[in-house]
């Protein structure tokens, strides 16, 4: 904003220049927060309404929406405390805490609901409504909570994107717990304080899932068989659903990267990039808002030592108008073919990466295989035949090579003893030869009002002319060839090195629809026909090395996680059998989350594994409700059987409701409007689906597996007592 206000400056005091934007990621920061705020406000007033549907008392209904803004307002606070700003990624941690900031609330009040409607005073009903499942709601949100903290610690590219995204759905969980106990009973206390009589029951009841739940029990054994077969068959997917670092965004800007043969001068290279100009500008037509061109290099790649470098490559960057970006993979698509038929032109079709995929180096070439070693001409031999390996696969296009035959250049040895004859040192020729070339600065002048540099250099001239430039030595003029020798040769492009080893990068771009990790595995294939000498290896990197680092670490912080939640819940249930009853509930949420991905045809990404991480947390909520209350009613001297199916009547609407509040308001992320919805989506779907099959399964498969656990603890126990 600070730059747009002084752009705007320099424009009123220049009449006659107008100041165009060529690239703003602001815009795009900007635009993500508006949209993330958006998709909050609508998942929060689903949440609302799904509230008011089961409970159908606006008073009630409007207690447990108190929760959000009290939540949010203190998660705010504790950012501020904590240095956090607002960002994409801290209003996307509340936009996913959305529909859990009411999840604790919605418990204790229709707790207290069910007992008020048992008959009981307002103030009995509150106080003993909030104690039966205070323990179940404090050990349900530290589980979400711990699950964030070792992303947290993650080190690389996936720390830098979630760590303050984590400490965000921490602090708001924390907030709505604290509401959750202290004021929700507060409030709902203030408001029926005057009601005598027991309210009459208006909130939904699900009365049919007690008989269904005894029949589960009778076929626990079964119901156990096909959760497993369920898994397996959910396993055995996994390696059909594709897999990617990042998402690809949905940034409606991208570029023409152009390349002529090398030495091609610059007024040849400035007509056939005037042409490809007309020729998007014609494909576009109403879809364009800007298109910007850059011919040769720019000043700031300039050095003393280029005379005609890069004059035959230049760069159109093109920016679509808001309303078709939607189109945009359509509309590179055919700009692609059609610049495909124009001849002796190499030209890249490239998306622009945003702010954020530029922070975790995903701005280069997604896939880059390097080849390393030491002879120049072997790697060149050998970076070719990578090179029409590559092109053998369907799925990559813009294959090159780092060492590809550079520009024609001039060599000029200095032969130091015959320039020592002629009273002429190395540095002396050379700063000669820059000057005739190059130009001299030789003053300025003055011409309306402007200062302007007077350079005085040689006219463009051919290879003879320049066999016979001549040098001055004092009052003497001396003839190049007379000091030294010159020839003609090729420069290579660009030479790497890396632990004094000599490296080749040949890389290439991916079509957008096409699964990363399955071209990886086809490139591999391909490298593994070739045979190598002595001292010399390929390496895939580029994203792949970051897809499997950020895989790696996700995949120890899923674990730790796993574990963490175990901690808490034996801890709360003093029990080490009955935790693991409810970690099955992780699994069952993981078939809902791979198949969501499988059918949608998507990939996985870190955006959809810390979905799956969150799901850690999150779906034990529904089983830690449900066996807390069975081992209530187990303490108050009921069955086993029994115990299950009325703590299965009592706690099915919470379930039901805590589960739907939280997908209905990651539903608007799911669907996904603007620029960055391709970012957010991934984590959303996962979340939504597996929320979706944990609760469906938690209400058949928890009392089937609690049931086969505790009697295997009661056997065992009988055992150990004779």
């Amino acid at each position: 904003e600070q730059l747009t206000k002084s752009m705007d400056k320099i424009e009123k005091a220049l009449p006659g220049y107008e100041f165009i934007v060529v690239q703003d990621q602001g815009k795009f920061i900007q635009n993500s927060i508006d949209e993330v705020e958006d998709t909050a406000l609508i998942g929060a007033i689903m949440a609302i309404i799904v509230l008011f549907v089961f409970l159908r008392r606006v008073g009630v209904t409007a207690i447990v929406s108190f929760a959000i803004p009290i939540s949010v307002i203190a998660t705010f606070n504790l950012m501020y405390f904590n240095g956090l700003s607002l960002n994409i990624m801290t209003l996307g941690g509340l936009a996913l805490g959305a529909g859990m900031l009411v999840d604790n609330a919605i418990v204790v009040v229709e707790n207290i609901f069910r007992n008020l409607e048992t008959g009981l005073s307002v103030k009995e009903a509150t106080i003993k409504g909030t104690a039966e499942v205070g323990g179940a709601i404090v050990a349900s949100t530290l589980t979400t909570i711990v699950v964030f903290l070792p992303i947290v610690y993650l080190q690389g590219a996936s720390g830098v994107l979630f760590k303050d995204q984590a400490w965000t759905v921490a602090f708001s969980l924390l907030a709505s717990l604290f509401v959750a106990i202290l004021v929700i009973p507060m409030l709902f206390n203030f408001l029926y304080r005057s009601n005598t009589k027991a309210l009459p029951a208006k909130s939904v009841n699900i009365a049919w899932y007690g008989n269904f739940l005894s029949k589960v029990l009778d076929r626990q054994g079964l119901v156990i068989l096909l959760a497993a077969i369920l898994l397996v068959a959910t396993a055995l997917i996994i390696p059909f659903v594709g897999n990617e670092f990042l998402p690809k965004s949905g940034v409606g800007e991208f570029s023409l990267d152009i390349k002529l043969k090398e030495g091609t001068q610059l007024d040849r290279t400035a007509g056939t990039v005037k042409n490809i100009e007309s020729m998007v500008q014609e494909v576009l037509d109403d879809k364009l808002e800007t298109i910007y061109t850059q011919i040769g290099p720019d000043n700031s790649s300039a050095s003393a030592k280029s005379v005609f470098q890069n004059e035959n490559t230049a760069t159109i960057k093109i920016r679509l108008k808001p309303e078709a970006v939607k189109k945009s993979e359509y509309i590179i698509n055919t700009i692609s073919e059609i610049l495909e038929q124009i001849p002796d032109v190499e030209i890249a079709v490239s998306r622009d990466e945003t702010a954020l995929q530029s922070k975790l180096g995903t701005n280069e070439a997604p896939i880059i295989v390097e080849l390393k070693g030491n002879s120049t001409e072997v790697l060149n031999d050998y970076s070719d035949s990578v090179k029409y390996k590559l092109l053998e696969i369907p799925d990559l296009l813009n294959v090159n090579t780092s060492i590809e035959e550079g520009a024609p250049e001039i060599d000029v040895v200095i032969d130091r003893y015959k320039a020592g004859l002629y009273n002429l040192t190395a540095e002396s020729i050379t700063s000669q030869l820059k000057d005739l070339l190059m130009g001299k600065s030789a003053g300025k002048f003055e011409k309306a009002g402007e200062m302007n540099d007077i350079t005085v250099k040689l006219p463009d001239i051919s290879l003879s002319e320049f066999y016979d430039l001549t040098l001055k030595s004092g009052n003497t003029e001396v003839p190049l060839y007379e000091v030294a020798k010159i020839k003609k040769s090729v420069s290579p492009k660009q030479m790497h090195r890396r632990n004094q080893n000599r490296i080749s990068k040949i890389s290439a771009d991916i079509h957008r629809d096409v699964a990363f990790d399955k071209v990886v595995k086809q490139v591999q294939e391909k490298l593994n026909t070739i045979e190598l000498p002595q001292g010399y290896q390929f390496e895939i990197v580029g994203e792949e090395l970051k897809r499997q680092e950020a895989m790696s670490n996700l995949s120890f912080a899923l674990m730790l996680s796993v574990i963490l939640v175990y901690m808490v819940m034996a801890s709360q249930f003093e029990s080490l059998i009955h935790p693991f009853t409810i970690l099955l509930t992780i699994p069952l949420a993981g078939i809902g989350a791979v198949w969501a991905f499988f059918l949608l045809g998507k990939s996985l990404n870190i955006m959809a594994f810390i979905g799956i991480i969150m799901l850690a947390g999150i779906a034990v909520n529904d089983s830690i409700i449900l066996v807390d209350a069975i081992n209530q009613f187990k303490a108050r001297g009921e069955s086993l059987r029994n115990a299950i199916i009325k703590a299965g009547q009592n706690r099915i609407r919470p379930i039901i409701m805590t589960s739907l509040t939280t997908i209905l308001a990651l539903l608007p992320l799911t669907i996904g409007f603007g620029e960055s919805a391709s970012l957010r989506s991934p984590m959303a779907i996962a979340v939504i689906a597996g929320l979706v099959s944990s609760t469906i399964l938690t209400l058949v498969v928890i009392p089937s597996v609690y049931s086969v656990f505790d009697n295997f603890k009661e056997k065992l126990f009988n055992k150990d007592k004779r």
